[in-house]
């Protein structure tokens, strides 16, 4: 089965080759995204592959189903950036992997959580120029503090129960309660009170039209000041502006990044050499107590030989027209 694959960086390659001898298909590997522009490069092939930052849209796929394509494999969990109802419209399947690596996910959103804590992106820059001082560097003890997470799912979980781990008590907000997050320990609040009392704030749901900016001035004027916030899900569960002004007045504390609002077209490229004329990524990335990462919380190799091997099996479902074990549909 002939598949194109968009978006592909060094390490798609060497994974999905791997987990390609098993499966047998034609991959043709694109490193731009897809999207109006590019759309005229998957012409031809039965299946396109995708990541975080392509677009789906109503247009893009209705070029894909002329062009011959029948299915949309996403190599992520999610799927905001896919137009389900044009899909089903058009006759398109699409999959996503469903479970990769939940540790992954959540032990990276414990690294940005403790380096925004106790400042050790700072204390590394200082002691490289033999500056060992510790002015500017106290954090606090997580031990007894609170934090809340705001996705109770398998990441989330993971996450409480390293939080637990530390001696945190666990707060959480999820439509859908979880028994094993209140086995932790944890229990539920409300949307509008999860956060009123935390310490810590960590995001771990997906992107819905619904929970769009979820966290916004009035979330972040509702918190305890000082409190620190971890995003490792996707980038506009968080009005950044609005947490640009709450770390501007000292409400929030810290802010750890590894997804941002308007991240297509920055992450996953190297822009070392070029003037990265984003000035809200800027002037994020200017605050002591910030730090982006670019979207590489899932960069474990456990994780991605998972997602390259769940992703050629669905295609190889597609191929061999059986059930489609991680398809996505319309609700």
């Amino acid at each position: 089965m002939k598949i194109a694959v968009f978006s592909a960086q060094p390490y798609d390659r060497q994974f999905l080759d791997a987990a390609n001898v098993a499966e047998g298909h034609e991959l043709h590997y694109f490193e731009v995204a897809l999207g109006p522009e590019s759309i005229a490069l998957a012409a031809g092939f039965e299946a396109v592959c995708i990541f975080v930052n392509d677009v789906a849209d109503a247009g893009v796929l209705t070029a894909l189903q002329a062009g011959g394509t029948g299915l949309v494999a996403l190599r992520c969990t999610g799927f905001n950036n896919v137009d389900l109802a044009a899909a089903s419209r058009l006759g398109l399947k699409v999959v996503r992997v469903v479970d990769y690596s939940p540790h992954s996910v959540a032990e990276h959103a414990v690294a940005l959580l403790l380096a925004i804590n106790r400042k050790t992106h700072r204390a590394y820059n200082r002691t490289r120029d033999s500056n060992f001082s510790l002015d500017g560097l106290m954090g606090f003890d997580l031990h007894g503090k609170t934090a809340a997470v705001l996705g109770t799912g398998k990441i989330g979980r993971v996450f409480a129960r390293i939080m637990v781990g530390f001696g945190c008590k666990v707060i959480g907000h999820d439509p859908f309660p979880s028994k094993e997050f209140e086995a932790l320990g944890g229990r539920y609040a409300a949307r509008h009170e999860f956060a009123t009392d935390a310490d810590i704030i960590s995001l771990h749901c997906p992107l819905t039209p619904e929970n769009r900016h979820i966290v916004n001035a009035r979330t972040l004027a509702g918190l305890k000041r000082g409190a620190l916030l971890v995003n490792t899900s996707r980038g506009a569960l968080v009005d950044t502006n609005a947490a640009i002004e709450a770390l501007k007045s000292g409400q929030l504390g810290g802010l750890g990044l590894d997804v941002y609002e308007q991240e297509a077209g920055v992450f996953f490229r190297d822009l070392s050499s070029t003037i990265v004329t984003d000035d809200v990524l800027q002037r994020l990335i200017s605050f002591p107590n910030v730090i982006v990462t670019g979207h590489q919380a899932f960069f474990t190799r456990e994780a991605i030989s998972t997602i390259s091997e769940t992703t050629l099996r669905s295609a190889s479902e597609f191929a061999e027209k059986g059930a489609l074990s991680n398809e996505i549909k319309a609700t």
